[in-house]
Parts: structure tokens; C-alpha cells; sequence
């Protein structure tokens, strides 16, 4: 049988299952045929979709575990009978570095199962070719501006997720009530585009430092921030002990990081997760500079778990972990408030441009499903805070499996079912190291800042604040002062059209009085003068 003829029994088999697919129960309930849609491409857009948005497993674990979850000092094994003291967290204690470990175990179930739940409510309930995760962006706010690196902020890890729980109900009622566009539409554009830039240059300033990232950055006492990539760190303040671009880890993700960029420019699906891979599977082997298993009790019991390769697990640490007991601090509300407000913008923000992108937006700026999507991402944050992770939202790498031909929600029920497989290769995904997610997370900061173009900076009332947005976020580590320093800074600004409009209306008021004091005072002598007449 020759090639051609193959071609041509593959092509015709392919025609065949589409045809029987689409006649089906499941064709009509996904409606197939109305969107000319196939069921091969709905497959191959769901793989597309999972291979570009699966390194949110082991990012979103990673970043959500820097915060030390419910670990704290007491997990410390101390040599002595005296108990452990605080500041034993930011060592490395092998008691807290155990603990920190569990923790990453369970993230990493807890995000594929939030984002399984969240895809497969997308596709079945609005119908929509769209995959749900923990989003980017407040996963490290939380982790890095509320709770803080390994607790050291002033909000508890069972507080944040009651923040989040909190946040998902008032987001399924605002998006019950038809109102969440509306909210949205209150922060001025220039702030809104500018904060997802700003965003991705703080998450991009995480991929480069040492305790999340590749290590390229970390403190000075000088400048507050330096060139490092050190062959040895101070465990506690950072500083370089032994020279600087020496470490082998930094020099190992920025191959990876290379591979990833040489993906994306050849437009290779999966080519950040293929990054991922390529940077984990060198750290894998064991005595190496670069191995995530060193020869030491923590890397023996890591080791150990590992060559589990698969794992039937449970989440032990994050599960219902949530907590209403701090709640009467100013802290929890300003992050309630700023977590409310930026997940808003930036999950309406998503759905809108993906269903622009996929086509389904009509005439009248609205797609089909669009309610049910909103509800959707609501409820799957409301899960999502259950099981321990922070909000849940559509991926923009739902565009690649658009790409693909995906039309219908069977993509995305297809990347549901992907996440729930990945949730039994956690010995796998948990022991993906720091210096594999580092470039991945510069790559969604490279990503995010796509959004600048759409600035007007040619008007210095819409740039300035946009600036100051982008440059505050990463500066002063905190998603909220960008926010709060843009929009008041646009205000301020605003404040001159506002006097320049009031002063506009005094002076045509002041014409219009003397004007009228003209007339009578006009009136007046007219009529004064007649009596004077009379008089005479």
C-alpha cells in the first residue's frame, strides 16, 4: 500500500468519525455541525490548549508554596531541646524544608483538580472552547504581598483563602446580577491596560530572583537590588558569598529559557512547557550542580518519592484550609479589596478578548454564553479556594487551541480531562525546581506586556498614569500600590479638565448675571427717567 493511498484512508476514516461525531448525542449537545467544527479538531485544540497552559501546575504550586501555606516556624527540626525560633523558615531548616515539600505536593493536586473543575464547567455549561486555571497575577499577589515569602506578610495562608472564597461569591453575584462588565468599565483604560503589563514585569521580577526564580537578581546594600546569579547565597539575607554569574542553575534556565524562546518563534505548540521539561529532566539526575535531589536528607526523601512516578494522592494540607478569624484587620479587606478589583479587570478583560479572538462576539459586543461563562470562572474560584488555591480564570493560551480549530466546549471539557490525568503524576510535577519555573514566569511577563501597544502615549494624561502603574508594580513588590498609584494619579490629572470645565461655567454664569444686572439696571433708568418727566 503506498503513501498516497494511506493518506487517503486516513483522510477518509478522519472524514468519517468527524461525520458519525457530529451526528451524535454529543455533536448536537456541543452543536458541531452549526459551528463547523470537527470532532479531530476539537481534539487537537484541546491538546494544543493543555500543552501551552500545563506549566501552570508546577508555576502555580511553586509560587503558592513560597508562601510557606500552613507550615510555620514550629515544622523546624531544631539539634537542641530548645524550641525552634522564628526566623528557622528562612533557612534551610530540613523540618520546615519537609513540610514546604508536602505543601508543594498538595498545590500541585489542588491546581490540576481547579483547573479540571473549571474547563469542564466551561465546555459543558457555556459551551466555549476556553481552559480555566489558577490565574497569574494573584497567585502572586497573595503569595508574595498578602501572606507574604514564607509567611513573613501580616495575612495567614487560611485567611488568604477565605479572602478568596469571599472574593468568588461576590463574583458569582455580581456576574449573576449582569453586572461585572459594568464594574470593570470604572478604572480608566490607560490603568486597566497598564496593569496587566504591570503584572507581567512583577511576576517576570519573581522568575529572577533567587528563592522563586533563576537567581539573576537578589538584594545589594547599596542599590537594593544587584546582578547575582550567585554560585553561593547567604540563606537568610541573599547576598552573594562567592562571586557573581556563577551559579549553574542560572546558567541551566537560561538554556531553558532559549529553547522556549526558539519555540514560540517558530510557533511550537507547548513550547514553554517543552522548557519546563528541558531544564527538570537535567535537574533529575542526581550528583550534579544543577540536581534537585542533593545527597542529604531532604533530597534522599524527595528521591525517594519520585520514583513513585505515579501517585494516587491526597491533599492533606490545603484542603477546606480557610479561616474568618482575622477578618477584623484593616489588612484583610485592603487585600480583599484589591484582589476583588484586579481579578475582575483581568478575568472579564480574558473572556472578552478570547471570545473576540474565537469569533463569537456579535454586533452588539456580546457572545453566546457569556453569562454562563462568567458564572463559570465565579464558581471554579469558589472550588478553587476549597481546595487551596487562589482565583480561577480563563488562560489566553486558550488562543492556541483557537488556533487549532477549537470552536466548542468539547475543547475544553478535553482539557478538563488532561488536568484530572496529570493529578496522578504528582511525585512527577512536585519536583519541578525553582530555576525550571523562573523563565517560564519571565515569559508570561514577556507575554503580558503586549497590552502596552494599546496605550495612548501621545496623551501625557493617559501615559503618565499607565507609566506610573507599570513602574510602581514591580518596584515596590505590591500589585495594589501600581493599581492606587495609577488611578490616583489619573484623577489627579483629571482635575484640571474638571477646573478648567468649572471655571468655564462660572464665567458663563458671571456673563449671564451681569448681563441680566445690565438689563435691569437698563430697565431701571428708562423707567426713572419717564417719571422724571412726568415729575417736571
Amino acid at each position: 500500500m503506498g503513501r498516497e493511498e494511506k493518506g487517503e484512508r486516513g483522510m477518509m476514516m478522519k472524514k468519517r468519525i468527524n461525520e458519525a461525531v457530529g451526528k451524535s448525542a454529543v455533536g448536537r449537545f456541543f452543536k458541531l455541525e452549526e459551528r463547523k467544527a470537527t470532532f479531530t479538531g476539537e481534539m487537537r485544540a484541546a491538546a494544543a490548549t493543555f500543552l501551552t497552559m500545563a506549566y501552570i501546575i508546577s508555576v502555580n504550586s511553586t509560587i503558592l508554596s513560597d508562601s510557606g501555606g500552613n507550615c510555620s516556624f514550629h515544622h523546624c527540626s531544631t539539634s537542641s531541646r530548645a524550641p525552634p525560633l522564628p526566623h528557622c523558615v528562612f533557612g534551610s531548616n530540613p523540618g520546615y524544608e519537609k513540610c514546604l515539600a508536602s505543601l508543594k505536593k498538595d498545590l500541585v493536586v489542588a491546581t490540576a483538580l481547579s483547573a479540571m473543575v473549571g474547563s469542564f464547567a466551561m465546555g459543558l455549561f457555556a459551551n466555549l472552547p476556553f481552559g480555566l486555571a489558577p490565574a497569574m497575577g494573584p497567585n502572586a499577589y497573595l503569595a508574595y504581598n498578602v501572606i507574604g515569602f514564607r509567611g513573613s506578610g501580616n495575612v495567614s495562608y487560611r485567611t488568604a483563602m477565605a479572602i478568596v472564597l469571599l472574593e468568588g461569591c461576590l463574583f458569582l453575584a455580581v456576574s449573576a446580577l449582569g453586572l461585572r462588565s459594568k464594574l470593570a468599565r470604572l478604572i480608566p483604560q490607560s490603568v486597566r491596560l497598564a496593569s496587566a503589563a504591570g503584572i507581567g514585569m512583577f511576576i517576570a521580577f519573581v522568575g529572577l530572583q533567587i528563592h522563586q526564580g533563576v537567581g539573576l537578581v537578589g538584594p545589594d546594600k547599596s542599590t537594593l537590588v544587584s546582578l547575582t546569579a550567585c554560585s553561593d547565597t547567604d540563606p537568610i539575607t541573599g547576598a552573594c558569598i562567592n562571586g557573581k554569574m556563577g551559579s549553574p542553575t542560572f546558567w541551566l534556565g537560561f538554556v531553558g529559557f532559549l529553547v522556549t524562546s526558539y519555540g514560540l518563534m517558530k510557533n511550537v505548540k507547548g513550547s514553554m512547557i517543552y522548557g519546563i521539561l528541558f531544564i527538570t529532566a537535567v535537574s533529575w539526575f542526581r550528583d550534579t550542580k544543577v540536581t534537585i535531589f542533593p545527597r542529604n536528607p531532604l533530597g534522599d526523601s524527595n528521591f525517594e518519592y519520585f520514583k513513585n512516578i505515579v501517585d494516587f494522592p491526597k491533599i492533606e494540607s490545603t484542603l477546606g484550609s480557610i479561616s474568618f478569624s482575622e477578618f477584623n484587620g484593616t489588612e484583610v479587606w485592603i487585600a480583599f479589596a484589591t484582589l476583588f478589583y484586579v481579578d475582575l479587570l483581568a478575568t472579564t478583560g480574558v473572556l472578552y478578548t478570547m471570545a473576540e479572538l474565537g469569533g463569537f462576539v456579535n454586533e452588539k459586543g456580546k457572545f453566546e454564553g457569556e453569562y454562563s461563562a462568567f458564572v463559570v470562572d465565579a464558581t471554579s474560584s469558589i472550588v478553587g479556594s476549597a481546595l487551596g488555591v487562589t482565583t480561577t480564570a480563563t488562560y489566553v493560551e486558550s488562543s492556541a487551541g483557537m488556533r487549532e480549530g477549537g470552536r466548542t466546549g468539547l475543547t475544553a471539557v478535553t482539557v478538563g480531562v488532561c488536568f484530572g490525568a496529570s493529578v496522578f503524576l504528582t511525585p512527577l510535577v512536585s519536583n519541578v525546581p525553582r530555576w525550571a519555573v523562573g523563565p517560564s514566569l519571565v515569559m508570561v511577563g514577556v507575554m503580558m506586556m503586549g497590552v502596552v501597544k494599546d496605550i495612548k502615549w501621545g496623551d501625557i494624561k493617559e501615559a503618565v498614569p499607565a507609566f506610573v502603574t507599570i513602574l510602581i508594580m514591580p518596584l515596590t513588590y505590591s500589585i495594589a500600590n501600581g493599581i492606587i498609584a495609577g488611578v490616583g494619579l489619573y484623577l489627579a490629572l483629571s482635575l484640571y479638565d474638571a477646573v478648567l470645565v468649572f471655571a468655564t461655567w462660572l464665567n458663563r454664569v458671571g456673563t449671564r448675571v451681569v448681563g441680566e444686572q445690565n438689563q435691569v439696571s437698563s430697565a431701571a433708568s428708562i423707567a426713572g427717567g419717564e417719571v422724571h418727566v412726568e415729575i417736571i
